[in-house]
Parts: structure tokens; C-alpha cells; sequence
């Protein structure tokens, strides 16, 4: 270790000294010196020397650390490296300064082509794995390699940056392209490849095809270095695909693509090789399962707790643990909060790792702009978005043991350099800044350093403003060369109790294709009118994996229904989709047939009422009329016997959805319900109010109407008058007996 390395490590230990009240050298004049590369930009005694050292400053023996997921990691990796121009300039970001860099990546994404692949095999995520392994390609690797001069190993790095970006068009039924992927390059990038990498090439696409050898996974909508992971995974798994590749088995189908390709082996760590996927709860109470579906549920409340469920105990490799260790650096990735950063703290001993190294700087990357559905509502004010110490404050929610000693340094940035007109057109787009609250962040002893980490020539160019690799890297070498001028005072814990409630659940979600299995063999026994209901069937429990398969279980059919044919009265509603206990089919009716949004939402609708079956035997108005001078009418229901209803729900279960739906029992007949109604007043009879609750809890489907009746809980009950605090508290229970009797989520 060379002494300039040494200097980096000396001091600012993490919960020592006192803290200075002021910067009398100013760390956020030197690291914006820095990043501009400007070792004169820096006023102050003796602030030029320290910027033009800290430029100066040698990392190369500095071990680093980074966690984070999706492109925000990639990015300050080495570039985004989705970007078509990306191969004009790989040899940036974080690789490019810290040689010895390990990149941890989550693995719980389902999206697009990873969620596709989840569909159909026992595996994890690997879209985000793949960003990062393109973003470490080393030109010189790939010269080194294949034995290449300067100007062929960048046309090979270009070849490889359009192959595993290549996406197969949703329709394509060709599998040639994916025997033979070089022919989706242009004939100049094709005729560069080196033979042993096309070898390669061909060998992993062509197992992916039929009597290939190994998984066969037609092509359409995927990524194709998306595929080809995959296949090198399975190859070292023995092409067994009854059962989950083990650590050993991805570490080995990485390592050997990332080989090939010009990344270096044994730096690119899956955070876990066990499948998984997230939960979200929100401050309604509502919990839903699902990344993707994070994105666009749209709650309109703010997400209070993330856990992660997985098909057994996760653990990370040892060679995490042994990076963490030895690190000397370690940055919590810019990127999706909820969804990229916090299920990898949340792994057991990855968070008490990273407490447990006393001796290395810890870096926050902030984000830049709000992201729809995670950071959008505030907890704190549910009218605006996220600021930088709620960024923190949500680690401290969701990462065992809080945020103590996670990080000492927040890196955010200046976005008071980007022009108005500019932030306005973003606010168009629905993105707003995240703010840095300096005062609160220092008050929860942190350093705040905000400089200018976006280019400030995509900004003129009105292209998207993200952090810029170069500027990220500089900014943390000037950090790392600051170190020795900084001290560190512990803050004040900021929610210890939150951060002791349980954050992963082992064996609450099944493999994600075998859930499709069972749900598609359920409704494969259904009949259908037309069959392509079957299709939308299972693809709606794929978007709401929280329908359990057992809900699958109390209808016979699904069928359109002509117009002329519709007998559903119109007295109580105007849905388009119901459950018929008579014949127990799901009926639709014909004007949703050329409108798949409004059929899956009316099917979400039909379901939720097939779950409580046949359990009515009667209903009627009491007397039929209005009752006599009281200007008031009755509501009544006679339920059937138990062993009558086929009801998902239990007597005692299905007798408080009652009483919460506002039906109160008759003293002397405990199977008769019955509702007070002012004359002329609408309702929701219990029924239709259970498939309403059951599509707006997964989907937000009808969220007009059920919006208006969950409105209430937009106030805080102090704000309520008494009849108003009880409507609150029982539409909250409702929230809650869907949460955990109807989806089955175990309370904490």
C-alpha cells in the first residue's frame, strides 16, 4: 500500500469527535474544484494546493465497495451503458479511479425481461446484474484478451455494448438470431469478433433454444445479454432446471461471460443467489407485492415499510463479506431507494458488516430526482416529495438495525445549478428534485457535501440529468483525500424501534414460475368463453401476485356476456363484471371485450365476489317500502349454513367482513344481517363492496369509486369529529382484514 493510499485512512473515524460547527477548509468548495478539474477553482488559504493534490490523489490500491441496483449503480460503475453512445467513452466512473472495485447488485427486480425469465425458471434476477457487468468492461481487458490493438479492442466493446443491449421485438418468433446472436450486429461489428468470443456467443444461444441443451426460452421481448447470462448460469448449474442455480453456480456463469466480454472476473457479486421479491406497505395499510408493479400502483400514500420474501433463508457469498471487511471505501449507490439499495441491506449481516468496518469511509449517493411510487409522497407531507434526510430516515425504517453506521458522508447534489426552465420540464414529467435539507442531515451527524454531479453539457444539450460517472468518481477521490480534515459526530438514532421489527420473511413466496404454474394449471380446468380469458386470467395474477392460487378455487368459468343477455341489475351499480353464484361463472359484459384495461379491472372485480361464493340465501327490503314514518329503509341478507356458502372465508371470518361492510346482526337469528338506510340513500351491498375492495387493493381498479369511500382516511383522526374517527377506524380494519385474512400477510 503506497503512502498516499495510507494518508486516506487516517482519522474521521466514524462516532468520533466532536463535529465542527463550521468548514474552515471548506469540503464542498475543494470537492467542486475537484469535480470540475480545476485544482485553482478553490479560494481560501491553501485551497488550491489541497484541490490540485486532491485531483492528484492515487486510488489505485484503495479498496472500494458499492451496493445498489437498476442503472443508478451502473452509471457511476462505469457509464450508463445503455446509452447508444456509451462506447465512445467506457473508461469512466468508479472502475476507472478504484481498481480494486466490487460491485454488490440486487437481485429482486421483476420487470421486463428479468420478470419474463422469473416466469419461467428458478432463478434471480439477472437485468440488473447485466447492466453492471456491461458497465465494467475494460478496453484494455478486451486487448489484452484477444490479443487486440487499441482501435479492435473498441470496436469489440462496441460489438458487445450492442449485443446485450439488442432487444428481440415482443412478437418474434425467429430463433435463429438467438442460435447465432451475432447476427443481430451490423456486418462491420460482426466481422471484428474475435473467434473464441462468437464461439461463445453461439454456444450460449444456441442452448437456449429448442433440444439446445438447456432451458428453452423463446426470445421475444427479452434483452439478449439478459439470455445470454442466463444460459452461462444454467450451464455451470448442469442445465437442471428443477431447482435453484446455487452461489457456486452463479458466481461460475458470471465470471466466465464477464471474461469473454472484458469485465474482470470475481468483482461483480449477486447480492444473493436465492430468489425473491419485495412487499410494499403503504401508510393505508395497503400491501402489495411486486418491484414493477412499485412503479405504477400509485397509492397516493407514501410507502411506510419494504420487507423482502424469499423461497428460503438468503445469504450473501462470503466473498461480500470478505469485501466489506477489507474495505477501505464503501458507497451506498444513487438509485431506487425501496427497491435497488434497501432489500441488500436488508440480507442477513450485510448491514452489521458494513457497522462492523470502523476503518473505511462510507458514502451515501443521493439521489437526484424523485422516483413515482417510493420517494414521491412524503411520510412526513403527503404534499410533496422526498428531501435527502428522509432518504435516510427510510434506511433507518428498513435496514435491521437502522441507519447507524451505514454511512458518514451524504453526496448530493447541487441542483441549484440547474436552470429553472430546465427543473420545469421535469416537473411536467412528473420529477421533482430531492432536496438537501443541510441542517437536519448534519443534526443526524452526517456530513452534507453538495456539489455539481451532473454534466453541465447535458444540461445545455436538454438531454436527462443524471449523475455524470466522471464527477461521481472525482467527488469521492477528493473525499477520500479530505478524510484526514474531517471528523465525524455521532447523531441522534432516529427510529431504533422500527429498525428492530423483522425486515425478510423466508418461505412467504413461492418461486415466482412455480406460482405461474399452479396459477395457469388452475385456470387451465375453468371454462372459458372466449379462451383468451384464460390468458388474461393468469396474466393478472402475475401483475397482482398477491392472489393467492387458492383463489382460483370458487368459480367454474369465465364467460363475455352479449348485451342483450345482461341481467344484472342496475339498482345497486353500473360494474361490468360480476360473480353469478347460480352457475358460479365470472360474467363480463360484451363492451369489455375491446378494452383490456376495463376487463381486467371488472375480472379483478368478479373474483374478489367469487371468494365469498354462495353465501346469501336471501335478500330483500323490509316490507319492500320505506319504513312507516321513520323516512328510513332496511337493508336485509339471511346467509346460507356453512357447509352451504363455498366461501373462502370462514363463519367467523366472513361474520367480520359483515360488521365491517356496516351490516349489524339480528339479536335472536345470527345468520340474518341487516343495514339502516335513510330513504333514497345509495350503498354498497356487501357482495359488490368486497370485489371493489379486492380490485382497488390489488390495482387501484375503480379507484374513483373506492377512493371516495376510503377518503376518510386522508385525515388524521385528530382532525375528525367522533362519527367521522369511527368510520376511519373501520375503514382502516377493512384495509386491514383484507391485508391479512383475503392476501394472507402476516402481521408485524
Amino acid at each position: 500500500m503506497n503512502a498516499k493510499h495510507r494518508v486516506s485512512n487516517r482519522g474521521g473515524r466514524a462516532g468520533t469527535g466532536a463535529g465542527r460547527r463550521h468548514a474552515p477548509f471548506d469540503i464542498e468548495r475543494l470537492v467542486e474544484a475537484v469535480v470540475n478539474g480545476r485544482g485553482g477553482a478553490a479560494s481560501g488559504p491553501g485551497q488550491e494546493q489541497l484541490a490540485a493534490k486532491a485531483l492528484a490523489f492515487d486510488c489505485r490500491d484503495t479498496r472500494a465497495v458499492i451496493f445498489g441496483g437498476g442503472t443508478g449503480l451502473s452509471t457511476v460503475v462505469g457509464g450508463n451503458c445503455q446509452l447508444p453512445d456509451w462506447p465512445d467513452n467506457p473508461s469512466v466512473g468508479l472502475k476507472q479511479v478504484f481498481p480494486h472495485l466490487q460491485v454488490v447488485v440486487c437481485t429482486t427486480d421483476d420487470g421486463r425481461s428479468s420478470g419474463r425469465l422469473l416466469q419461467e425458471l428458478p432463478m434471480i434476477a439477472i437485468g440488473d446484474v447485466r447492466k453492471s457487468c456491461l458497465s465494467l468492461i475494460l478496453t484494455e481487458r478486451v486487448q489484452a484478451a484477444y490479443s487486440l490493438n487499441a482501435a479492435g479492442a473498441a470496436t469489440v466493446v462496441r460489438l458487445v455494448h450492442h449485443l446485450f443491449n439488442f432487444r428481440f421485438p415482443a412478437n418474434t418468433r425467429d430463433w435463429s438470431m438467438l442460435a447465432d446472436p451475432l447476427r443481430v450486429a451490423p456486418a462491420a461489428l460482426r466481422r471484428v469478433c474475435p473467434k473464441p468470443l462468437a464461439s461463445l456467443l453461439r454456444e450460449l444461444g444456441t442452448a437456449l433454444c429448442p433440444r439446445g441443451g438447456g432451458p428453452t426460452i423463446p426470445p421475444a421481448g427479452h434483452a439478449l445479454g439478459n439470455l445470454l447470462l442466463t444460459a452461462a448460469v444454467f450451464r455451470a448449474a448442469g442445465n437442471r432446471t428443477d431447482r435453484v442455480p446455487g452461489l457456486g453456480h452463479v458466481r461460475a456463469g458470471l465470471d466466465h461471460v464477464a471474461r469473454a466480454i472484458g469485465a474482470p472476473p470475481g468483482r461483480l457479486h449477486p447480492a444473493t443467489a436465492t430468489p425473491g421479491q419485495l412487499a410494499m406497505r403503504y401508510a393505508n395499510g395497503v400491501e402489495v407485492v411486486g418491484q414493477d408493479k412499485s412503479a405504477y400502483a400509485r397509492r397516493g400514500f407514501p410507502v411506510q415499510r419494504v420487507h423482502s420474501l424469499y423461497v428460503r433463508h438468503p445469504a450473501a457469498s462470503a466473498a461480500i463479506f470478505a469485501a466489506v471487511r477489507e474495505a477501505d471505501l464503501i458507497i451506498l449507490a444513487p438509485g431506487s431507494l425501496y427497491t435497488s439499495i434497501v432489500p441488500v441491506l436488508q440480507l442477513p449481516r450485510v448491514a452489521e458488516a458494513i457497522r462492523a468496518n470502523r476503518r473505511a469511509l462510507k458514502v451515501l449517493g443521493a439521489n437526484f430526482w424523485i422516483q413515482e411510487g417510493e420517494t414521491d409522497i412524503s411520510l412526513r407531507s403527503e404534499k410533496r416529495g422526498f428531501r435527502v434526510s428522509e432518504l435516510i430516515e427510510a434506511y433507518d425504517q428498513n435496514v435491521p438495525g437502522g441507519a447507524d453506521g451505514l454511512f458518514q458522508i451524504v453526496l448530493s447534489a447541487n441542483l441549484e445549478q440547474v436552470p429553472g426552465s430546465v427543473l420545469r420540464n421535469y416537473a411536467l414529467e412528473g420529477k421533482r428534485p430531492i432536496y438537501l435539507d443541510r441542517q437536519r442531515v448534519r443534526r443526524m451527524g452526517l456530513q452534507p457535501v453538495e456539489v455539481t454531479l451532473f454534466s453541465p453539457d447535458r444540461v445545455r444539450s436538454a438531454t436527462p440529468v443524471h449523475h455524470d460517472p466522471r464527477r461521481f468518481a472525482l467527488a469521492v477521490r477528493a473525499l477520500l483525500y479530505a478524510r484526514p480534515r474531517l471528523s465525524f459526530r455521532r447523531g441522534r438514532r432516529i427510529s431504533a424501534a422500527s429498525a428492530r421489527r423483522p425486515c425478510i420473511r423466508v418461505g412467504r413466496a413461492p418461486l415466482l414460475c412455480d406460482y405461474r404454474a399452479s396459477v395457469k394449471a388452475l385456470v387451465a380446468g375453468k371454462r372459458a368463453r372466449p379462451a383468451s380469458i384464460k390468458t388474461v386470467l393468469v396474466n393478472l395474477a402475475w401483475e397482482n401476485r398477491d392472489i393467492r392460487p387458492e383463489h382460483f378455487g370458487f368459480f367454474r368459468g369465465a364467460e363475455i356476456v352479449r348485451a342483450k343477455a345482461w341481467n344484472r341489475s342496475t339498482e345497486w351499480d353500473n360494474v361490468l363484471g360480476y360473480y353469478d353464484p347460480n352457475d358460479r361463472c365470472l360474467k363480463l359484459h360484451e363492451q369489455l371485450a375491446h378494452d383490456p384495461r376495463r376487463l381486467r379491472e371488472n375480472l379483478l372485480i368478479a373474483l374478489g365476489e367469487s371468494l365469498l361464493g354462495r353465501y346469501i340465501a336471501s335478500r330483500l327490503w323490509s316490507g319492500g317500502q320505506p319504513i312507516a314514518g321513520s323516512g328510513m329503509r332496511c337493508y336485509e341478507i339471511t346467509l346460507r349454513p356453512p357447509a352451504q356458502r363455498e366461501c373462502f372465508l370462514s363463519p367467523r371470518q366472513l361474520h367480520r367482513y359483515l360488521r365491517l361492510a356496516r351490516m349489524v346482526p339480528d339479536r335472536r337469528e345470527p345468520d340474518t344481517y341487516r343495514l339502516m338506510l335513510n330513504a333514497g340513500e345509495g350503498f354498497l351491498p356487501s357482495g359488490l363492496l368486497f370485489g371493489l375492495m379486492y380490485a382497488w387493493y390489488l390495482d387501484n381498479a375503480y379507484a374513483g369509486i373506492m377512493e371516495y369511500e376510503m377518503s376518510l382516511l386522508r385525515w388524521p383522526p385528530s382532525a375528525l369529529i367522533p362519527h367521522q374517527v369511527q368510520e376511519y377506524r373501520r375503514k382502516q380494519a377493512l384495509i386491514t382484514f383484507f391485508r391479512t385474512v383475503v392476501f394472507g400477510h402476516r402481521e408485524r
